[in-house]
């Protein structure tokens, strides 16, 4: 029996989706009845042993490699998906990198691959999906909260990338709300993952800043994504989502 919150006959393409925040939507999703296909650039084992388990909870998964610096690459997989599949009706953008260090010192070659992977995967990819997306499709972008406060020196261009998600949300809400079509934007706080752990050099910093005084999980995260995901949030778009335990508070 399907639940308003079910994604039974769905299809979900997940960008970044092998680890951390990424692999907790993939499972999320499948879990919740989605078909997911997730992309990886370089942790085949994990990927592969993400779908080996997703399959072996009854789910149906494939992981595709594709670099999200990589135009054609994100194109080809949504492709993939298509024809695998036979349909897409759920884009998750979760691909991103973080690169640190004071404007004065900032190498151009992370500029270029921060803008490349945390705005420009995310314009690529849902303009191929788009052209798959039906009444009742879904984007959802993963941002972060840095977007609304950054706290510490050296992560402008961080900020800078996942604040451009803000505006990029509100307009593809436009875009293709005539068509059903809605588009959000989940903007995460300091959550517990392989990249920035709750036991890391930066943890206790970070959760003197939060009201709650811990980190997220990531199954938290994708909690709320298959929430924004189903039928039950189909009146919500163009809109920034914090989920982040008061960081921004």
């Amino acid at each position: 029996m399907t639940t308003p919150t079910s994604l039974h006959g769905k299809v979900a393409f997940i960008q970044g989706g092998s680890r951390g925040i990424g692999a907790a939507i993939a499972q999320r999703l499948a879990r919740d009845g989605a078909a997911v296909a997730l992309t990886y650039s370089q942790s085949a084992q994990a990927a592969e042993a993400l779908v080996s388990a997703i399959e072996a909870a009854g789910g149906r998964a494939v992981a595709i490699k594709a670099d999200s610096a990589n135009a054609e690459a994100i194109q080809g997989a949504i492709s993939q998906t298509v024809e695998t599949f036979g349909r897409l009706d759920i884009l998750v953008n979760n691909a991103g990198v973080l690169a640190i260090a004071p404007i004065e010192e900032f190498n151009l070659d992370d500029l270029d691959r921060t803008l490349a992977i945390n705005v420009r995967s995310v314009v690529v990819a849902s303009q191929a999906a788009a052209r798959h997306l039906g009444d009742g499709g879904r984007i959802i972008n993963i941002g972060s909260t840095n977007a609304e406060r950054m706290p510490f020196g050296g992560g402008a261009v961080y900020a800078m990338s996942k604040s451009a998600l803000v505006g990029l949300t509100k307009g593809l809400a436009r875009d293709l709300g005539p068509r059903g079509i809605t588009v959000n934007n989940v903007q995460p706080g300091p959550v517990d993952t392989e990249m920035n752990p709750d036991s890391g050099e930066f943890a206790d910093a970070l959760k003197q800043l939060m009201a709650l005084p811990r980190y997220g999980k990531a199954e938290e995260i994708a909690a709320f994504v298959s929430f924004l995901a189903s039928a039950e949030a189909g009146y919500i778009t163009g809109a920034s989502h914090l989920i982040d335990g008061g960081f921004s508070a």
